[in-house]
C-alpha cells in the first residue's frame, strides 16, 4: 500500500511545526475592491468575473502561506455558488495549492448511498471512469469531510478511495455549530449519545487505514467551540485524526483547541477561515496592511495562530 494520507498530513505538520489549514472560503465581498474592479474589467461584472477575482485571492493568498501551514481547506459552497466559473476556480485553486506543495482537504460533506456516494467520492478523491479501462482524476482533492448519515452504504465508496488512492476523509462527528445539539445530542436506547455512536463507528471504520504514526486516514470533524465533548471524543477515539473548526471568527480559543490533541502533540489540525482570509480587515492587524497588503496579513495572522496553538499546546 502506498503512503496513508494521514502519514503524510503529519509529516506536513511536522515540518511546518503548525498544526493548522487555512480555509479558503471567499465570499465576493471578502475580495479587496481593486481585484474586484480588474476582473470586472476584463470580465464584467458576472459569474467569470467574480470567479476569476476570487482566484486571484486565493491564488495571493497560497503564495503568502504555502511555506508555514501545511494545508488548505477550501469549502466548496463558496464555489459552487458561482456555477461553472466558481467550480473551474475550485479546480485551479486545488492544482495551484498542490504546486506549492500544500494538501488540500475539500470540505464538501458529502454522502449519498451506492453508486451515488461512489460518484462523490470518484469525483474528489478517487477517479472518474472515461472509458472502458481509462481513469482519471476530477477535481483530485487529498481528502474529504462526509457525513455519516447514511451509514456504512455511504461511507463504504469513500473508505475504498482512501485506500487505493491513499486518500483521507474526515466524518462529522461533533460539529462547531450552536444547533448541533438538536441532532448530535440525543440519547440514543443504548445510553450514548447520537455524536458518541457515530465515534464509535467512525473508530471500526477506518481501523484497517492505521499508518505508522498510529492515525487512520478516516479522521473525524470536532468543532472547536465543544471543548469538553472534544476532550472525552479524543479519550473515545485514540486513533482518529480531529479536523476541528471553529478557532477565531467562531469562538474557539487555544485553549478550547488543545484539548482536541494527544499526549504526542499530534492528533488534530486546526481550521480557521475568514480570520484569515479577512485579516487585513481586523482589528488586529488593520492599521498595519491596507487592503493591498491582504496577502501578507493572511501571513501575519497565520503565524499568530501557529504560535497560540503551539503555545497551548505544548509544540
Amino acid at each position: 500500500m502506498n503512503n496513508m494520507f494521514m502519514d503524510v498530513l503529519i509529516e506536513k505538520i511536522k515540518t511546518c511545526n503548525n498544526p493548522t489549514v487555512a480555509g479558503l472560503d471567499p465570499k465576493i465581498e471578502f475580495v479587496p475592491s481593486f481585484i474586484i474592479q480588474d476582473n470586472y474589467r476584463k470580465y464584467g461584472e458576472t459569474l467569470k468575473g467574480a470567479s476569476e477575482a476570487i482566484l486571484e485571492f486565493n491564488t495571493t493568498i497560497i503564495d503568502n502561506i504555502y511555506d508555514i501551514v501545511p494545508a488548505v481547506k477550501p469549502q466548496l459552497a463558496y464555489y459552487e455558488s458561482f456555477g461553472v466559473e466558481g467550480m473551474k476556480t475550485f479546480k485551479k485553486t486545488v492544482e495551484y495549492a498542490h504546486s506549492k506543495g500544500l494538501i488540500v482537504i475539500a470540505d464538501g460533506k458529502r454522502n449519498d448511498i451506492g453508486s451515488t456516494s461512489e460518484a462523490y467520492s470518484n469525483a474528489f478523491i478517487g477517479e472518474t471512469r472515461i472509458g472502458i479501462e481509462s481513469f482519471v482524476p476530477a477535481f483530485d482533492a487529498d481528502a474529504l469531510t462526509v457525513n455519516p448519515y447514511l451509514g456504512i452504504d455511504g461511507i463504504k465508496p469513500f473508505i475504498d478511495d482512501c485506500e487505493k488512492h491513499s486518500k483521507g476523509i474526515f466524518v462529522l462527528v461533533k460539529t462547531s455549530n450552536p444547533s448541533s445539539g438538536q441532532l448530535q445530542d440525543l440519547v440514543l436506547d443504548v445510553g450514548m449519545k447520537v455524536y458518541e455512536r457515530v465515534a464509535d463507528l467512525v473508530v471500526e471504520w477506518g481501523e484497517n487505514l492505521i499508518g505508522s504514526y498510529g492515525y487512520s486516514s478516516v479522521g473525524a470533524v470536532v468543532g472547536a467551540t465543544w471543548p469538553s465533548q472534544a476532550a472525552a471524543l479524543r479519550q473515545r477515539m485514540p486513533n482518529a485524526f480531529f479536523l476541528v473548526p471553529g478557532y477565531g471568527a467562531q469562538g474557539g480559543t487555544s485553549k478550547d483547541i488543545a484539548v482536541n490533541f494527544n499526549e504526542d502533540g499530534l492528533g488534530a489540525i486546526v481550521n480557521a477561515s475568514r480570520s484569515l482570509m479577512c485579516a487585513y480587515k481586523s482589528t488586529i492587524w488593520k492599521d498595519q496592511f491596507s487592503e493591498f497588503d491582504f496577502g501578507k496579513a493572511c501571513r501575519a495572522e497565520a503565524i499568530r495562530m501557529r504560535d497560540d496553538i503551539n503555545s497551548a499546546i505544548g509544540g
